[in-house]
């Protein structure tokens, strides 16, 4: 079967789920030209994620996706965090900031049983996984619903883990790929291979559908990809710039410049590997460090230097998520976007 008639696309395309730079108008445009447009929901309260969800069904009758993370919440480690908070404390005398405050911000929240609560109520189309999948009984809820089940895979091995739990399709996460890894077998960085190198790989090794993912930017890249086997792609960086992202002025701007060529995977921002723009906290304290706390209890403590610094227009404490092909990106239309991308499926 194909990838857009097991999801009930005309285009086999789907616009990555990205966390604090996008909402349900991203996905809105993307499902209406014609191709999977996602929700984001690791960092949304269970309100806002019911809201989001009926302000896209709402807007189109095309499907949509919204996606979850599937980490393990750590156990707090005073002594980590104090270290944390040692290790950025000049930043904060630097910006005249009290270095015992900390604002309250999102969270990232793995998926649970309120989420499967609300599931069961709203039935999207297409429910998709980062760092694994939800426990049996959790995942099983998702299947009840009728939703299509995808995954994120950035090993070969972690493909195989993930067709044998029962996922519908895999999404091959190469390296390129700008956001967090989806990595959750190993932690080794040295398995993390490009998506042309793991594409072909991940689909001899599979019998369910395999979504291209990490360094597609424009038509050809989604040709390449179909070349080599892909039944669709999945892009995200590329739609950075659109008008119906929520990305921030400091986070555009560093997207329309030269540094936006130079990304580094990265654990400063949130204590676990994700590709971005490198900037100065990145260059000082890593990119990778053995300093902050674990995912995602690192976030916190930066929160109060990125407000502070993003309101002078300064992105140095800003994670400036992207992949490393960034050339697609452009102040255009999504579903204009979308269109334009469709090409690479006609060549």
């Amino acid at each position: 079967m194909t990838l857009a008639k097991l999801l009930n696309l005309e285009l086999p395309l789907i616009q990555a789920p990205m966390a604090g730079v996008q909402g349900s108008a991203l996905a809105v445009a993307v499902s209406n030209a014609g191709a999977l447009g996602s929700l984001p929901c690791a960092m949304l309260t269970v309100d806002a994620m019911r809201g989001e969800m009926a302000a896209i069904r709402a807007q189109t009758v095309g499907p949509f996706n919204v996606n979850f993370f599937c980490h393990s919440p750590p156990v707090p480690d005073s002594r980590r965090e104090s270290v944390w908070r040692e290790t950025l404390a000049p930043y904060y005398r630097e910006l005249g900031l009290d270095p015992s405050a900390e604002p309250s911000g999102p969270g990232r929240t793995p998926f649970n049983d309120e989420a499967a609560d609300l599931l069961d109520d709203v039935r999207p189309p297409v429910v998709s996984f980062h760092f694994g999948l939800p426990d049996r009984a959790l995942l099983a809820r998702v299947k009840a619903t009728g939703a299509k089940v995808l995954a994120s895979a950035t090993t070969v091995d972690e493909a195989r883990w993930l067709e044998a739990h029962g996922v519908d399709a895999i999404i091959a996460q190469g390296i390129e790929a700008g956001g967090h890894r989806g990595m959750f077998l190993s932690d080794d960085l040295t398995t993390q291979i490009g998506t042309f190198a793991l594409l072909p790989q991940v689909v001899r090794a599979v019998s369910v559908p395999v979504i291209a993912a990490g360094g597609i930017a424009d038509a050809r890249g989604v040709a390449a990809a179909m070349r080599l086997g892909a039944a669709g792609v999945q892009l995200g960086t590329t739609y950075l710039l659109c008008p119906e992202a929520t990305t921030s002025a400091v986070h555009r701007r560093a997207l329309a410049g030269d540094g936006a060529r130079h990304t580094a995977l990265t654990n400063v921002w949130t204590g676990r590997p994700a590709r971005g723009i490198v900037n100065r906290l990145m260059r000082d304290l890593g990119p990778i460090s053995d300093r902050p706390p674990a995912f995602p209890l690192a976030t916190s403590a930066i929160l109060a230097l990125r407000g502070s610094a993003e309101a002078h227009g300064n992105g140095d404490f800003s994670p400036l998520w992207a992949g490393q092909n960034s050339s697609g990106c452009r102040d255009v239309a999504a579903a204009s976007l979308t269109r334009e991308l469709a090409d690479g499926f006609r060549h």
